[in-house]
């Protein structure tokens, strides 16, 4: 194993430094860059080889897991051998095999007691040649206490025994072991080359015939590319078209140059992820002990399953026909589209410069701009490319929306994509366009969602403040049915809530206003019920004529139908005059109802009585209380004690009588809210 770690190692060193296998080819180079908004870029180099042939491509050490991941090599004619690169920690595995480490390189005090009982050779005023003990520094005064200054001393076992040199009087140190001294000096040459491991050489082995393109591809993490639109709208509002310009923001951040390269622009939501492919995992294994005396150490068995036939007799899938690796045909190339350019306008739509925009293209999931001119970005600049230049239907209108501002609509612009191709989303500068080609006004900024095929959106952009909105809202709670069902009141109510919008319009133009009205769930909008309604996954929106100088109202009522149960032998008097005087409730049930108010007058009456004996119960107690107290104060031979005891004896009487009356009473109360009950559950209408 160490000495195929070892045999690796040298390969990878070789490769690296581009001293073994055959001639390379000529240098790879960049033709096309594809970015994503899935925050990837795929980058396609290609160079012209002849026969058997090594192409190398050097990349970032960050994008290396990306590169391993998605690496793929288009040879049409030859086939490939393999990929290979230096690991991900070179100067680590260079040191495994070494007797010291990187750290024992930064100064020679280091190196010689790193190397302790090494054999060593010290030439200067006074040679002396033994094995190291040990170094020591020590501090020595300078002439005419000029300061002090660290010596190390050199403490060597010879032949004579122990003797010392001074590290800084030695003209040379020389190491008597000629293999210790090439492993010194392999380590020097990996610390140079770790100087320039931020990046790592791939060399893809190619096996082939004859002069011929070869590619390699992969796909690493790069910026976002961002779009930004420019709408110019004219000066009249009656309009119906508007001229768009959109621009892709594209950075190169890759760290080369892209000279005359294929650029393009994708815009989609892919799965985009990485993964550690170029660290180093190790499993855990379990430790077994030392077998000793030929003891065997039989496996567990976990049981078998018994194979099919085919598998069994060792049947394997056939070889693939080929050994090239097959290019995903969206990243190979992407089919020519006739360009957008600019849309034929209407004759009144301002005009806009011609751009040279990229052509775009719908695929199954994303949108593909290709730009039909080779591009050049030198490594950490931006660059602005035209992706769109068309003329697209659009309607001014004013969005009011409460939560955004209470007052005033959003003057806004309602944008339909007539193309063949969707559009990205980004920020949007809206500029008007002067009568007869006059100078363009800057009116606001928006944001454009994504904007597919056949699709519209609204893009707001100022506050419009010559037109004020006034809001109020209601609530209310009507019983839209009801049943009697084993004693339980069943009640669908409907929950109504109502917001007038007054719109007061501009005093000298036409309105279209649309508001914005919040959905809530489990509500329905029943007003207005027209079905010129439009949804939005948040709210509802309720379109309104504003003529000039005039004030219109709009309402939005909802509706959330639910249901409530109520125990009828648990109503309150008050709940069972409503309920029997609501005029929602089928006649039946309010008669049924109103029934319970004979039961519940029984109890009422019960529970009085029952009251009425509790109160005088507790009237006797403080009196015999009172009088058991005047008792104690009293002479016990007395005429006024005799007459306390009489009294208590009557109390007594009293309560006896008083506790039979609330005895009675509680029962009557058992008894009516018995029938209370039965009557109630007995009830089904």
């Amino acid at each position: 194993m160490r000495a195929k770690r070892l045999s690796l190692l040298a390969l990878a060193v070789t490769v690296a430094l581009g001293l073994c296998g055959p001639a390379l080819a000529e240098e790879l180079a960049l033709r096309r860059v594809l970015l994503s908004t899935g925050g990837v870029g795929y980058f396609e180099y290609e160079a012209q080889v002849d026969g058997d042939a090594e192409v190398s491509l050097s990349v970032r050490l960050d994008q290396v897991d990306d590169v391993l991941k998605s690496l793929v090599v288009y040879d049409d004619t030859g086939r490939i051998g393999e990929v290979s690169l230096p690991g991900r920690e070179p100067l680590r595995e260079a040191f495994r095999e070494l007797p010291f480490g990187p750290d024992a390189l930064e100064s020679p005090v280091a190196l010689l007691s790193a190397l302790r009982g090494a054999e060593v050779e010290s030439i200067g005023d006074r040679d002396v040649a033994g094995r190291i003990i040990a170094v020591t520094p020590e501090v020595v005064q300078l002439p005419d206490q000029q300061g002090a200054a660290v010596r190390n001393r050199l403490s060597l076992m010879t032949e004579d025994g122990l003797e010392q040199a001074i590290v800084e009087d030695s003209d040379s140190i020389r190491f008597a072991d000629p293999e210790l001294q090439g492993q010194i000096e392999a380590a020097l040459a990996a610390l140079a080359r770790h100087g320039r491991q931020d990046r790592r050489v791939l060399t893809a082995h190619l096996a082939g015939e004859g002069e011929r393109t070869v590619r390699l591809a992969y796909v690493v993490e790069v910026p976002l590319w961002k779009t930004s639109y420019r709408l110019t709208m004219s000066g009249d509002p009656a309009e119906g078209r508007a001229a768009l310009q959109g621009w892709a923001v594209v950075e190169n951040l890759s760290g080369e140059d892209w000279r005359d390269v294929e650029l393009t622009v994708v815009s989609g939501n892919p799965v985009t992820f990485r993964q550690a492919l170029y660290a180093a995992y190790y499993v855990d294994r379990p430790e077994v002990p030392v077998e000793v005396l030929g003891r065997v150490l039989p496996p567990v068995d976990e049981g078998a399953v018994r194979l099919p036939a085919e598998i069994a007799m060792g049947a394997m899938p056939p070889a693939p026909g080929s050994a090239m690796l097959a290019a995903p045909e969206a990243l190979r190339s992407v089919p020519m589209a006739e360009a957008d350019g600019m849309a034929e306008p209407a004759r009144t739509a301002p005009a806009a410069a011609q751009l040279l925009a990229a052509q775009g293209q719908e695929a199954a999931t994303q949108v593909v701009f290709r730009f039909p001119e080779p591009i050049s970005v030198e490594s950490g600049n931006t660059v602005l490319v035209p992706i769109v230049s068309t003329a697209l239907p659009a309607e001014r209108l004013s969005v009011y929306r409460a939560s955004v501002q209470p007052r005033h609509p959003l003057a806004s612009v309602l944008l339909v994509n007539d193309r063949e191709v969707g559009l990205p989303p980004g920020v949007l500068t809206l500029y008007v366009r002067g009568a007869e080609g006059g100078s363009a006004d800057f009116v606001g900024d928006a944001q454009l969602g994504t904007l597919p095929v056949g699709e519209e959106r609204l893009v707001s952009y100022a506050v419009d403040q010559k037109v004020t909105v006034d809001r109020e809202e209601g609530e209310a709670r009507t019983i839209t049915r009801g049943s009697i069902v084993d004693g339980m009141l069943r009640l669908v109510v409907t929950d109504r809530r109502t917001t007038r919008y007054t719109v007061a319009g501009a005093a000298q133009e036409d309105r279209l206003v649309v508001v914005e009205q919040p959905r809530l769930p489990g509500w329905s909008l029943v007003t207005p019920g027209d079905g010129d309604v439009e949804a939005t996954e948040t709210h509802y929106r309720l379109a309104v004529e504003v003529p000039a100088g005039e004030t219109v109202t709009l309402e939005a009522v909802l509706e959330r139908p639910r249901e409530e149960t109520l125990e009828l032998w648990q109503l309150r008097p008050d709940q069972v005059a409503y309920f029997a005087s609501s005029a929602e409730l089928p006649g039946d049930v309010r008669a049924a109802i109103e029934r319970l108010s004979a039961f519940q007058a029984d109890v009422a009456d019960a529970e009085q009585r029952l009251q009425r004996a509790e109160a005088g119960i507790q009237r006797v107690v403080d009196e015999q209380e009172r009088i058991r107290e005047n008792l104690g104060a009293v002479p016990r031979e007395s005429d006024l004690n005799r007459r306390y005891l009489a009294a208590l004896s009557d109390q007594e009487d009293a309560l006896a009588r008083l506790q039979e009356d609330a005895a009675k009473a509680r029962e009557e109360v058992e008894v009516a809210r018995r029938a209370l009950v039965e009557y109630a559950r007995g009830l089904t209408i």
